[in-house]
Formats: C-alpha cells, sequence, structure tokens
C-alpha cells in the first residue's frame, strides 16, 4: 500500500510514532509517504523521546510541509490512503474548507476529490461547535473521524497497551489486519 501520513502540531505524536513502528512490522511492503508540519515536530520533542531522524527512518518518503510541487499533491500520483495523526483543528478546518495552504491539507484536498481513504485522528477537548461543524462536514464527505479514545473492555494495563489498541483500529480502517489479543471476544 501506498499510504500518506501527516503528522500536525496537535498532542498525541506518540501515536503516529507507534503506527508508523506497527505498520512496519506487519505490513512491511507499505510504502509511507511522510509529511510533518513545524508544529508537529515540535511537539514531537516536547512529547516524546523519538528523533524526527528516526520517524524518517520508518517512512519510504519524507516530504517538506510548505512544498505542494511534491509529487503527493497531485492526483495523478496513486495513493491508497491518507492518516493524519494526530490531525489539530487548524489543520482539520483548513480541509474542511479547502484552504490547501500546506502539503499536509493539499494531499488531504487531493484525496477527497479523487474519492481516496482519508482518515483524520482528531486531537482537541472539549471540542466546540465549530470543530464538530468541521468534523461533521468532513464525515459528509466521507472521511473516517477517528479520535483517539482510550477502550477499556481489553483490560489495559499501561498507556503503551492504550496507544496498541488506538493503532490497530487505525490499521483496521487501513484494511491491513493483524492478530491482536485486546480485540472484544464478548461480554461472557
Amino acid at each position: 500500500m501506498e499510504i500518506i501520513l501527516g503528522i500536525t502540531g496537535s498532542t498525541g505524536t506518540i501515536f503516529a510514532v507507534r503506527f508508523l513502528e506497527k505498520i512496519k512490522d506487519v505490513s512491511p511492503k507499505s510504502k509511507i509517504h511522510l509529511i510533518i508540519s513545524d508544529w508537529g515536530i515540535r511537539t514531537l520533542q516536547i512529547e516524546t523521546q523519538y528523533s524526527l531522524e528516526y520517524l524518517f527512518e520508518l517512512c519510504y518518503r519524507k516530504y517538506e510541509n510548505n512544498d505542494l510541487s511534491a509529487q503527493i499533491s497531485s492526483g495523478s500520483f496513486r495513493t491508497d490512503a491518507m492518516l493524519i495523526l494526530p490531525c489539530s483543528m487548524k489543520t482539520m478546518s483548513a480541509i474542511a474548507h479547502g484552504y490547501s495552504d500546506t502539503l499536509i491539507v493539499r494531499a488531504a484536498d487531493v484525496c477527497l476529490k479523487e474519492r481516496r481513504k482519508l482518515i483524520v485522528c482528531p486531537r482537541e477537548t472539549p471540542l466546540n461547535s465549530i470543530h464538530i461543524e468541521n468534523m461533521l462536514k468532513l464525515s459528509n464527505m466521507g472521511v473516517h473521524i477517528i479520535p483517539p479514545m482510550p477502550a477499556f473492555y481489553n483490560n489495559p494495563k499501561t498507556l503503551d497497551d492504550m496507544i496498541e489498541h488506538f493503532v490497530v483500529k487505525l490499521l483496521d480502517h487501513l484494511e491491513i489486519f493483524t492478530e491482536y489479543k485486546g480485540r472484544w471476544r464478548g461480554g461472557n
């Protein structure tokens, strides 16, 4: 699969790191095209011990967020899906309103116009009416809105357990299925 991963400046960059590690493990032939915003880089530095170089090692190709001439900015470049993890409210608003001033937003716009899978993982709380309206607008366009919300039916013991559960959910939506012991087995 050819997958674009956009990382914006919202809190939760650890989800993107774990996604990259997991997909490399379960789908090593997948090609990840990475775009990370300036604030995404800064948030990675603030929230994790991971370096930008480590993320680049996990990807097929990296792009500058201000390079609107990149191959992924065109519908003629075939991709299977795009994931924005985490997705800031600024980025979500720009996508919802077609304001393609960055490569992350332009690549998302291309996914919309080409009817390709687009998954956004908004990371904000509480939500105001504008956030909710933008999510609804994108949902009505076919965008998968998947906020990183913890599940507890799988009895997580650590924060890593909760992150793993969410990453597996994202892989499921990309139709990359993996064995996972934390799947719901029924309430009996």
